[in-house]
């Protein structure tokens, strides 16, 4: 294991590390900022992570841009790929920790246990509280990167993928598919005011490459 992560060190070309020091100095320079980033982003840290890569190419650049280039951010990162989290665990442990109010590298997620799902009970029988509600299911496909390092081609890739296996369901999980192509700014907006979509304009995003 360690043969394999050291195989992902220095292996950052100069254009990125040019990069990450003049990102570096900026955050470092930046008095109001206070994002996790910049409060976790130590210059130990930095010097342990900037030449590192992992196996998809997301480097310390990729995560900490958006960051950099949006200084008035709460936190500041985004994870590229899956091995991100690991690889650079010096940054992304600390800001997990931070977030969530003390969950540490070492602490694990309680098993999910929502009983017998058929004794739930009606929480405002009368409707004088709850106005709408939904449940939201987003998951990475294995073998992908996430948002900010997928290509062109992987997107196209994952959507057939998807849209392929989609299509085959019947019954109560048959749904209608929306391809981001050929779309309507009706639809769009529809899907982007009941969160489906991300509204557009999110310039976190952009600058992580995340939309």
């Amino acid at each position: 294991q360690d043969f394999i992560r050291l195989k992902n060190f220095d292996m950052v070309d100069q254009a990125v590390t040019d990069k990450l020091e003049a990102g570096f100095k900026t955050l470092q320079e930046a008095k109001d900022c206070k994002s996790l980033l910049k409060k976790y982003l130590t210059k130990e840290v930095f010097d342990e992570t900037k030449g590192r890569k992992t196996a998809m190419g997301a480097t310390l650049l990729d995560i900490i841009q958006s960051g950099v280039a949006n200084l008035d951010s709460g936190v500041g990162v985004y994870a590229p790929d899956a091995e991100s989290y690991t690889l650079f665990a010096p940054l992304f442990n600390p800001i997990i920790e931070d977030y969530h109010g003390g969950f540490k590298a070492t602490d694990k997620h309680p098993a999910k246990n929502f009983g017998d799902v058929k004794t739930l009970s009606n929480l405002d029988p009368e409707g004088a509280f709850v106005i709408s509600t939904r449940v939201r299911c987003g998951r990475s496909l294995k073998g992908y990167p996430f948002n900010p390092c997928l290509t062109e081609a992987q997107y196209k890739e994952m959507e057939e993928k998807i849209s392929s296996t989609l299509s085959t369901l019947g019954g109560e999980l048959k749904g209608k598919y929306y391809p981001l192509t050929g779309m309507s700014k009706e639809v769009q907006q529809q899907l982007i005011d009941d969160h489906f979509l991300f509204k557009e304009g999110d310039r976190f995003l952009q600058n992580a490459n995340a939309c």
